[in-house]
């Protein structure tokens, strides 16, 4: 009877820390994604609103991150959404950074790496294709011509790697579909097997950027308005709310 008496106790006590455990594991994963969301936010307050379309952009990307962490933190019922909420205050404050750079300002300290970035990769030389007579140019740095920061995602079910673009191609890819600019011959030309990215190479970052797009699809909330978008209607949410 002892015997059976002490088995209990101890399934009891084992019970009780595994409770104690999961509480614990997600009150931390709620503060750190509530840091990273405050910071986002006095960095956005203290921003001035800078005059060149991409700087507005940024910012613009920067203010969708933030709602939408906002939406997520108050919705998340489990490490995973929080977690969701973290990865949309970093991308914001990944543009933040851009928004510092083309004004001229210290970026400020280098942030974690997005999860986004980990699956499409992050261009790492200089690009400039022609597309419909048209050029677009990539590259891993900020410059007069490519001034609109991108952190990294699925766009049209293929990787984008992070970096900075002469345009939000992005953005035209969801809105005008599968066109020549929409997507797909611009995609293949851009981030063709020969065009330097990190993260595994094309076929790797395709199937990688896929799958990372489907486990948010199946059971995320979407965190603000629609889209890995942060909350308006671009694409660039990879990182917050499918």
């Amino acid at each position: 009877m002892g015997e059976g008496y002490d088995k209990t106790a101890l399934g009891t006590v084992g019970v009780m820390f595994g409770r104690r455990r999961r509480e614990q594991q997600l009150a931390d994963a709620r503060e750190e994604a509530l840091r990273w969301y405050e910071r986002l936010g006095g960095q956005i307050m203290n921003l001035p609103p800078g005059e060149e379309s991409a700087t507005k952009q940024a910012l613009v990307d920067a203010g969708e991150r933030y709602n939408a962490a906002g939406s997520q933190l108050e919705r998340a019922t489990t490490v995973k959404q929080y977690e969701l909420a973290r990865e949309s205050a970093l991308e914001g404050l990944a543009y933040v950074r851009a928004a510092r750079t083309s004004l001229g300002l210290d970026p400020g300290p280098d942030l974690p790496p997005l999860a986004a970035a980990r699956q499409a990769g992050t261009i790492r030389e200089d690009r400039a294709v022609q597309v419909d007579g048209r050029e677009y140019r990539a590259s891993p740095r900020y410059s007069d011509s490519t001034p609109y920061y991108y952190p990294g995602g699925v766009v049209q079910g293929r990787p984008v790697p992070g970096g900075y673009y002469s345009e939000p191609v992005w953005k035209t890819a969801l809105a005008t579909g599968a066109g020549v600019v929409g997507g797909m011959l611009l995609f293949d030309t851009l981030f063709s097997p020969g065009f330097g990215f990190g993260g595994g190479g094309w076929d790797q970052g395709y199937d990688a950027g896929y799958d990372a797009a489907m486990d948010q699809q199946d059971g995320d909330f979407d965190g603000g308005d629609g889209g890995w978008d942060g909350g308006g209607g671009d694409f660039g949410d990879f990182g917050g709310d499918w």
